[in-house]
C-alpha cells in the first residue's frame, strides 16, 4: 500500500499559496486576505437598539452583550446578519464576553454576586458568582483558563476560572483601570487606560502578573494577538494610538491611520482590524502587519466599541445608532464560492490497483476552521509518483481526486 499524499492548488489571482506540513501531510493553503474582509463594511439590523459593548464568536455563532435593555441584553446570530434577542441571566452592565472550552462567558461591572454569566450555546444563560464585585471590563480564554480584568479593586483586579463557573481573585500587577485582555503565544496580556509607565501587564498563567512599560501614556482600550504579534489600540494620543509587541513585554509605538477614539481591535483573515467610537466616515482602520494602518469607510458613524472575527466575517457592535448597531465585513460562511479559480483539488494515493473506489478517503479528514466541510466531488485519475521502487521503476497507481470549494481564502486545517 502506498502511503503518500499530494496536494495541489489552482492559481488564485493576486495570491501566493503557502505550503505547510501537518501531521505528515502537505497542505496547500491560499494566501491570507484573499477576500475584501475588513475593507468594505455593511450595516446590519441589531436585535435591539441596546448599548452593545462586547461581541465574540464561537461554536458557529456570533454573540453580543449589552449594558442596556430589559431581559434582552444578549443577541445572537449564526451569520452576523440576522440577529435574535436572548434573555440575559440578569440585567447587568455586561461589558465583554469570550468563548472557550465549549462555553460563552460574559462579565459585568455591576450586580450583586452575579457579575459573570455563562452559556453553552449563547442562548440560555446562567448567573455565576464573581470572585469580587469589581468593575469587570474584559474577559478572555487561553491555555485552559478564563481570565477577567477589572477597572477597580485593591490588588485584586484579576480573576480566573478553569470552567467559567468558579472564580478566584488574583493579584494584579498594579491597580490600574484594566480595560482589555487577550491571550497569545503562551501569554496573557492586559492593557489599561491609566498608570505611570505600567499600562501593560503580562502573565504566563493568568495568576502571577508583571507590569510592563507601555509605548506611550495613552488610554489603551483594546488588545489582540495575531500572526505572532500583540497589537493594542488607544483612544488618546497624537499619531501614536497603536502599539505593538512580539513578546508582550517590549512595546513600540505605531502611527494610527487617524487620531480617532480607537476602542476595539481583532485579528482574522490575515488582517488586524480596529474600530472607533468617533470620526467621520473613517471609524475603521486595518493593517496586514499591525504596523502600517489604512483608514476604511465605516458603514455608519456609530460608536463602534468592539469587533470580532469568525467564519470569514468581521463583526463590529455599537452603543449608538437606530436599528443598525451591527456592521459586518467579509462573507458569512467563509466566502464559499463556485468560482473554479478558487477551488482546491486534493489527490490522495490509495492502494496500487487499476481500479478502485474513493470510499477510503473521508471528508471528515479535512475541515475548514470551525469544522465545516465543503461540497466534495470525486473522480479517479492516473497518478505517478516521482520516486522509484526497489527495482528502479516509477511508482504508479490511481488517485482519488476531490474538489472542495475554497472558503474565503482561509487556511485549511486538519479536522
Amino acid at each position: 500500500m502506498l502511503q503518500l499524499t499530494r496536494f495541489r492548488m489552482k492559481t488564485i489571482a493576486n495570491a501566493v499559496a503557502s505550503v505547510m506540513a501537518v501531521g505528515g501531510l502537505m497542505i496547500a493553503a491560499p494566501a491570507a486576505q484573499a477576500t475584501d474582509a475588513g475593507i468594505t463594511w455593511t450595516t446590519q439590523t441589531s436585535a435591539a437598539d441596546n448599548d452593545w459593548k462586547g461581541v465574540a464568536y464561537g461554536n458557529g455563532l456570533f454573540v453580543a452583550v449589552s449594558t442596556t435593555g430589559t431581559g434582552n441584553r444578549v443577541m445572537t446570530s449564526p451569520d452576523g446578519i440576522t440577529w435574535t434577542s436572548r434573555t440575559s441571566a440578569a440585567d447587568n452592565l455586561w461589558q465583554s464576553l469570550t468563548f472557550g472550552n465549549g462555553l460563552f462567558v460574559a462579565v459585568s461591572n455591576d450586580g450583586s454576586n452575579n457579575r459573570v454569566m455563562t452559556s453553552p450555546d449563547g442562548i440560555t444563560w446562567t448567573s455565576r458568582t464573581s470572585a469580587a464585585d469589581n468593575l469587570w471590563s474584559a474577559v478572555t480564554y487561553g491555555n485552559g483558563l478564563f481570565v477577567a480584568v477589572s477597572q477597580d479593586g485593591t490588588g485584586n483586579r484579576v480573576m480566573t476560572s478553569t470552567d467559567g463557573i468558579t472564580w478566584t481573585s488574583r493579584t494584579s500587577a498594579a491597580d490600574n483601570n484594566w480595560l482589555a485582555v487577550t491571550y497569545g503565544n503562551g501569554l496573557f496580556v492586559a492593557v489599561a487606560t491609566n498608570g505611570l509607565g505600567n499600562r501593560v501587564m503580562t502573565s504566563p498563567n493568568g495568576i502571577t502578573w508583571t507590569s510592563r512599560t507601555d509605548a506611550a501614556a495613552n488610554s489603551w482600550s483594546g488588545v489582540t494577538y495575531g500572526n505572532g504579534l500583540f497589537v493594542a489600540v488607544s483612544n488618546t494620543g497624537t499619531d501614536n494610538r497603536v502599539m505593538t509587541s512580539s513578546n508582550g513585554i517590549n512595546w513600540t509605538s505605531r502611527t494610527s491611520a487617524a487620531n480617532n477614539g480607537w476602542y476595539g481591535v481583532t485579528y482574522g483573515d490575515g488582517l488586524f482590524v480596529a474600530v472607533s467610537y468617533d470620526g467621520t466616515g473613517n471609524r475603521v482602520m486595518t493593517s496586514p502587519d499591525g504596523i502600517t494602518w489604512t483608514i476604511r469607510t465605516s458603514a455608519a458613524d456609530n460608536n463602534w466599541l468592539r469587533v470580532t472575527y469568525g467564519n470569514g466575517l468581521f463583526v463590529a457592535v455599537s452603543r449608538t445608532g437606530t436599528g443598525n448597531r451591527v456592521m459586518t465585513s467579509g462573507t458569512s460562511g467563509g466566502g464559499a464560492t463556485s468560482d473554479p479559480t478558487q477551488w482546491i483539488t486534493i489527490s490522495q494515493a490509495l492502494p496500487l490497483s487499476a481500479t478502485g473506489s474513493c470510499s477510503d478517503v473521508q471528508d471528515t479528514d479535512y475541515a475548514y476552521g470551525t469544522g465545516l466541510t465543503g461540497g466534495w466531488t470525486r473522480a479517479w485519475e492516473p497518478w505517478v509518483n516521482s520516486a522509484l521502487d526497489a527495482d528502479g521503476n516509477r511508482i504508479g497507481g490511481w488517485a482519488c481526486t476531490r474538489t472542495l470549494i475554497n472558503k474565503g481564502g482561509q487556511n485549511w486545517m486538519l479536522g
